[in-house]
């Protein structure tokens, strides 16, 4: 087979092809033999009818276009294989005029991976805030733990920010009910703002048997983006009695003897917490700043299947029905322009990102071991809430485990070059990224390559 490979513009190559009529051979016998199991011609058994009678039944032309369609993929992806086409998204194929015995030859379209320029990292150079451990940080963390084991008792006086209700809820929108905004029996904390926006404000007061009405903006379902009237009947009140700060609640809730002791490895957690979202910020501003830095050609028919997964999805959400993505717009304050102009954006930033680190993967050789692609897996089931097996099962199934094999070597990628770049946090100090994205004592294997990918 030959193939040879026209650029036509940095994010996309024609690849022409041209495979000998002789290297079908194999598929024609598989041909064969799967029509002659179909078809039935006197005085043979079925799987024994020869070529010529099945060629004369149902034609040479028709075989030829069977084999020649069955091959393509097979084909296609040989091809991209032997002029190591960094190939993405779908082909479009075009194949040539078929004729018996002579070599087939087809072209195909595809996006391609631009070739990127990589910066020298050691001259990046990014800021972030700095880590400031307050003592109201600890408190917090030290109300959180007096939550856990605190106790509700029912009370008769008006309802209070942090106090527990059960309520029932009714809605109705041009006086018409609401099934699907209506309830009885839930439970809610008071000023949690977890459901619909008013409803927190008209509990303010109430006692239970207590009814108030309110009027709220639906944010889902059929009526998303229109005026309800919700009426809450309160059930019951209850407030929530936290245990005193001593040393016994220190020993009741902790592995620790004192409050002293509990405060401290509070105030270790909190350290831990801030260092691990301020990892997290310096990743994101080093990406940042390489995409500032570099300019990376955009494959439009990528962009254009990012654009449309993106939407997709509320879409698909919402029914498909054009009227409930136009009350969603509206809730959100948005025109279908305006959105279309936000996805275009996100997606153009997303399709940059992956092509930038898979640039950076590339040159730093990055691998993924089967135990990190299992560890990704596993977390983002339980991210889900799914369990392991039918979280794979179903990635199997629609083929997207090499998205997330994709996904976990790119953010390696990331990391194994934040250790290059210089950091520094909002005070002026330098930041150790060692803790979280490793040390910096490749340094010469890295220069080597880059250096060969000069």
């Amino acid at each position: 087979m030959k193939s040879t490979v026209e650029q036509l513009t940095p994010t996309r190559v024609k690849l022409n092809v041209e495979v000998p009529f002789e290297e079908l051979s194999a598929d024609f016998d598989r041909a064969y033999r799967s029509l002659a199991q179909q078809i039935r011609i006197p005085g043979f058994r079925p799987g024994k009818a020869p070529a010529k009678l099945i060629e004369a039944r149902v034609g040479r032309d028709a075989i030829l276009a069977q084999v020649v369609n069955d091959a393509l993929p097979a084909k296609y992806s040989e091809a991209v294989a032997e002029t190591e086409t960094k190939a993405i998204g779908q082909p479009e194929i075009d194949l040539g005029e078929l004729k018996y015995g002579e070599t087939i030859s087809f072209t195909a379209e595809v996006d391609v991976r631009p070739e990127i320029e990589l910066p020298d990292y050691s001259t990046l150079s990014v800021t972030v805030d700095a880590i400031e451990i307050d003592e109201a940080d600890v408190d917090a963390q030290l109300e959180n733990l007096r939550a856990r084991f605190g106790t509700l008792k029912g009370v008769e006086r008006g309802i209070e920010n942090g106090d527990f209700v059960s309520i029932d809820l009714e809605a109705t929108v041009d006086g018409k009910p609401v099934e699907e905004a209506s309830t009885e029996g839930l439970s809610h904390e008071v000023g949690s703002g977890q459901l619909v926006d008013g409803l927190d404000e008209a509990l303010i007061g109430l006692k239970a048997g207590e009814t108030k009405e309110f009027t709220t903006k639906l944010v889902a379902g059929e009526h998303a983006g229109e005026e309800a009237v919700v009426k809450v009947t309160v059930q019951s009140v209850k407030e929530r009695e936290l245990p005193e700060v001593d040393d016994e609640f220190a020993q009741m809730a902790s592995e620790f003897d004192t409050v002293e002791e509990l405060r401290n490895s509070l105030r270790e957690r909190v350290e831990q917490s801030k260092k691990l979202e301020q990892a997290n910020k310096i990743r994101d501003a080093v990406l940042d700043e390489l995409l500032a830095k570099i300019e990376i050609p955009l494959p439009e028919k990528i962009v254009e299947e990012e654009i449309e997964g993106q939407q997709h999805q509320i879409i698909h959400a919402l029914g498909h029905d054009d009227e409930q993505v136009a009350k969603f717009l509206e809730a959100q304050g948005k025109t279908r322009e305006e959105w279309d102009a936000e996805t275009r954006e996100e997606a153009e930033k997303s399709v940059k990102q992956q092509l930038l680190l898979d640039a950076i993967a590339d040159q730093q050789d990055t691998q993924v071991s089967q135990d990190e692609l299992t560890q990704q897996i596993l977390f983002t089931a339980q991210r889900y809430g799914m369990p392991p097996q039918e979280f794979i099962q179903q990635l199997t199934q629609a083929n997207q485990v090499g998205a997330v094999y994709a996904d976990v070597r790119r953010g390696k990628s990331l990391a194994a070059i934040v250790g290059q770049v210089t950091v520094t946090d909002s005070n002026g100090a330098a930041v150790d990224t060692a803790e979280f994205f490793g040390g910096n004592d490749d340094d010469a294997d890295a220069d080597e390559a880059a250096d060969s990918e000069d």
